[in-house]
């Protein structure tokens, strides 16, 4: 019987659990994008998750969302990420870079260039500045030729990462990122071979993974999605079509892995799971939802056929949050304030639980 704590391959890899770390965004990187010490110590504080999946990683500087972010697009942010993964594999653990590129969520002040998008439509919403929160500015249309070289900056990205010791990636496909922005029906007013039909819709993402497969093998790349979802204003007209399709072209590619949100019905999202043969992550809850994954969630969605299940918020606060859902110990709660203040108060400074006698 398959349970939370039972083994799973993942191409090269064998995850003694199917608790997977879910990207989350913790601006801590230094000055350059680097990675830090203290990222160091709070990743190999969690490396007996299954799986970690880094916060989202610029693979370009135009690609940079927030300030604060890391980086893989410089030989000096390769050799800090070094540090990092190391330390969670002396602590016994596995990890993938999440690829995440901002598209239309980014704003000059943080970037010193104008975003850029599948159309000139900007994001609903204010975005994260070095001065404070900014109306989303409007991004430069990409002319046809140059979205074959945003495809590509995965790829590089994803070199690089292996470089530094990653043991693969995530395409950050979701959350109305460029990859979602493509995928969109509103952000996405192309009417040329990347927009408007649903296959023109998806071609972005084809490229953007068959190209990152290409680079570092397709056992060590995978894509998250959020089927429906309208972060930062996206909509998505046709999504069971649209994400059908979507996963039966990244079928050919034999992926480690597809990452899925709940951020669609769950008739759907069973629907796309028949529709995806491989291995299927799934994030029981919509991101900044109220609600926090928990172990009625996980083991739900693995009787309904998900491989790997994946926990965000629980982990800030939770360092063994492995062992607190192996024997049933309590979930302690974050500090929501923590989340993005930088420093190390609330980032590796939660302690595994005090067993009393």
């Amino acid at each position: 019987m398959t349970t939370l704590f039972t083994s799973h391959q993942l191409g090269d890899l064998t995850l003694p659990n199917r608790v997977v770390m879910a990207p989350m965004t913790r601006v801590r990187a230094a000055a350059g994008g680097l990675a830090t010490p203290s990222m160091a110590i709070y990743y190999a504080q969690r490396a007996t998750a299954g799986l970690i999946v880094t916060e989202g990683v610029q693979p370009s500087l135009i690609g940079q969302s927030n300030p604060g972010t890391p980086g893989l697009h410089t030989v000096e942010q390769v050799d800090a990420w070094r540090a990092v993964t190391d330390a969670v594999h002396v602590n016994g653990g596995r990890i993938f870079a999440q690829l995440m590129h901002g598209g239309r969520v980014s704003h000059p002040d943080t970037t010193g260039v104008r975003p850029v998008g599948p159309s000139a439509v900007a994001a609903v919403g204010d975005v994260f500045t070095p001065s404070g929160p900014r109306p989303a500015p409007a991004p430069r249309a990409l002319d046809t030729a140059e979205v074959p070289e945003h495809a590509e900056s995965y790829a590089r990205a994803a070199r690089r990462a292996i470089d530094a010791g990653f043991d693969g990636v995530e395409l950050h496909g979701a959350n109305g990122y460029l990859i979602s922005q493509f995928l969109s029906s509103n952000a996405n007013l192309r009417t040329n071979r990347y927009g408007g039909s649903v296959t023109n819709r998806i071609r972005f993402a084809v490229e953007a993974t068959a190209a990152t497969a290409e680079a570092v093998g397709a056992h060590r790349t995978g894509i998250r999605l959020s089927p429906g979802g309208t972060f930062w204003g996206v909509e998505e007209t046709d999504v069971p079509e649209l994400y059908t399709a979507l996963l039966t072209e990244l079928s050919r590619l034999h992926l480690a892995y597809v990452h899925l949100e709940a951020t669609v019905s769950e008739d759907v999202l069973l629907d796309l799971r028949r529709a995806w043969p491989g291995t299927l992550v799934m994030n029981p809850v919509v991101p900044m939802c109220p609600k926090q994954t928990g172990r009625a969630d996980a083991d739900h969605w693995l009787r309904l056929g998900a491989d790997l299940i994946s926990f965000g918020r629980a982990f800030i606060a939770n360092p063994d949050l492995v062992e607190r859902l192996r024997t049933g110990l309590p979930i302690a709660p974050v500090d929501e304030s923590t989340y993005y203040q930088g420093g190390d108060a609330g980032y590796f400074t939660y302690p595994a639980y005090q067993h009393t006698a």
